[in-house]
């Protein structure tokens, strides 16, 4: 496929604020896509080169990227940058430098994106000069709609704001002529995190080849979620006999463990390895398998104590530069509770137990590697009791697990039900919200130039983001303006595709950032679309404020679901789902 008829199909997404347009436009570029360049075409939709556990990185900002603009127009940096600060988008003005047509070979997706990758690859002595080089000859060859898309994407910012779901539904369309294909793409990769391995392998080898797919050592699994409830009786009602483990305040991680090569993930898939070199030891140390996958919530403890520390001082850790020093200060340990691989075996179908016991199995005790305090039991009395204990060592509450689930990649249900301290009673835990927009700052707040943030939380049927608060309290004046500039970055002259809103704000922002927020109750509201029903009534929250920065350990879709938000709604006193 010619890159010049990607972009026409850019241009297209770009344009839209309507999810089941940019639905039928993806499934229309499915439908003209070779099967040896879908995946490329996949992680370029995904605005990524490869998936995020490769951590392969463009690592051009924006000055670098100025330099190779000036270089391919034969023009003055300082001309450039000029431009830069009047448009404020760097693929604009990539466009106007580069206007005139190219006098080479059309451009294929293939070579652009081989080209990326190669300048992504470019280390060592020199390489500033080679990357900048390798751009401007790749923009030199381009023409100006092209070069606009090349240069918002090594920027980070090609504004196309599509969803996984949306893109695997799109693929069913291409491929089926419907969405029926989605739950089956949806379970390939949930178990290897490689959309682009989905799409490719979908293509070639149909359907039959994503139901081969398994797990394997160095791609992580899209990691289980739980559902909440409100007392101890329900979960023995719900669940019966089950495992209960304390549940820890930390960073979630995934480690693959491969003879002597160790890897940690984020809980979406963000390599972290080198972040806790710690962590690796222990595992290296203290794993007693040739090859293995398991799952822990690492936090920063008190050596001499044990104390562990809060959330705020764990996730200082999560950091690219300082980590050595950042490792003596504040030093983790890892609790292990969950085993998907030994030894060449996929045990994500095997039941809770068998997995847990097998993860008892090897792990050396001692070091900072260490297993998830539990307790089988179906008596309510000891739960609540278990609940209290872990409670008044400052952690957050407690995790229930089915005896005889399977670990189900991906998905919230059931078979993981936490009960934390925050909505065991009538309280509501707090609510992750993604901002999709910002109004103006008023009074006080006009030199901030930014007064209040619209926020959204997560539809997962849809791929859809729909608002429930507009928050305008918890931050500090300096934090204030830097939210201000990090939304600007993503600023959108219409409402994205995926946002439901009947509320407009001043800016509109391309869904990036998640912040944790408390509220004094979830309440029904015709102004939200959370929720809402055929009488266009949602759910708010009532007087939210900020309770931390920028989760960083999350991505849009991490947010909260409306799912979530009915069920935290019916939690409350008196509550009950708008019908």
């Amino acid at each position: 496929m010619l890159f010049a008829h990607l972009v026409e199909y850019f241009e297209k997404l770009e344009s839209t604020s309507k999810r089941l347009e940019m639905f039928s436009i993806l499934s229309e570029l499915f439908q003209r896509v070779e099967k040896d360049e879908i995946d490329k075409v996949i992680y370029l939709c995904e605005e990524q080169l490869q998936p995020p556990f490769r951590g392969v990185e463009i690592g051009m900002a924006e000055k670098l990227v100025e330099r190779a603009i000036a270089r391919a127009a034969g023009t003055a940096e300082s001309t450039v940058r000029e431009r830069y600060n009047a448009l404020g988008d760097a693929g604009l003005v990539a466009e106007e430098f580069l206007s005139q047509p190219s006098t080479g070979a059309p451009l294929a997706v293939a070579t652009v994106y081989e080209e990326l990758l190669q300048i992504s690859g470019t280390s060592g002595e020199g390489s500033v000069d080679r990357k900048i080089g390798r751009l401007a000859d790749l923009l030199s060859r381009s023409n100006a709609k092209e070069a606009r898309y090349i240069t918002r994407f090594v920027v980070g910012n090609l504004r196309l704001g599509i969803g996984d779901p949306t893109l695997m539904e799109a693929l069913s369309k291409a491929i089926a002529g419907d969405r029926s294909l989605r739950p089956t793409l949806e379970r390939g990769y949930n178990i290897c995190s490689d959309l682009g391995l989905v799409a490719k392998t979908l293509m070639n080898q149909g359907i039959a080849g994503i139901e081969r797919l398994e797990a394997h050592v160095g791609n992580p699994i899209r990691m289980a979620l739980a559902e909440r409830l409100t007392r101890a009786a329900e979960i023995v009602e719900k669940l019966g006999r089950c495992s209960v483990e304390s549940k820890y305040d930390g960073l979630r991680c995934q480690v693959h463990k491969n003879g002597n090569r160790i890897d940690i993930f984020s809980r979406n898939q963000e390599r972290m390895t080198d972040m806790f070199p710690d962590l690796a030891d222990a595992a290296r140390t203290h794993l007693v398998a040739e090859q293995a996958i398991f799952e822990g919530e690492a936090l920063a403890m008190n050596e001499e104590t044990e104390e562990m520390q809060p959330f705020q001082v764990t996730v200082q850790r999560k950091r690219k530069h300082g980590v050595d020093q950042m490792a003596k200060d504040f030093p983790l340990s890892l609790f292990a509770f969950d085993l998907l691989y030994r030894d060449g075996k996929d045990l994500t179908k095997q039941p809770y137990e068998d997995r847990r016991n097998q993860l008892d199995e090897i792990i050396r005790p001692g070091g900072r590697l260490r297993l998830a305090n539990r307790i089988v039991t179906d008596d309510t009395e000891e739960i609540e009791l278990f609940f209290d204990e872990n409670i008044s060592h400052g952690l957050e509450g407690i995790m229930a697990k089915k005896l005889d689930s399977p670990y189900q990649a991906g998905a919230r249900n059931f078979n993981w039900i936490k009960l934390k301290r925050s909505y065991k009673g009538e309280l509501i835990d707090t609510v992750d919200v993604v901002l999709v927009g910002y109004f103006l700052g008023r009074g006080m707040r006009v030199k901030f130039g930014i007064g209040a943030l619209l926020g959204a939380v997560y539809d997962d049927q849809h791929d859809t983001f729909r608002t429930i608060a507009k928050i305008g309290s918890g931050l500090t004046e300096e934090n204030w303006v830097k939210v201000r500039q990090m939304l600007d970055e993503g600023r959108t002259e219409h409402k994205p595709a995926r946002v439901d809103s009947l509320i407009e704000p001043d800016v509109w922002t391309t869904p990036t950032y998640v912040f944790s927020v408390l509220a004094d109750e979830i309440t029904k509201s015709t102004m939200h679309t959370c929720n809402r029903n055929s009488e266009g009534v949602g759910f708010a929250l009532r007087f939210p404020r900020i309770k931390e920065w920028v989760r960083v350990d999350k991505k849009p879709e991490d947010a909260t679901t409306v799912t979530e938000i009915v069920k935290m709604f019916a939690q409350q006193k008196g509550g009950g789902a708008p019908k």
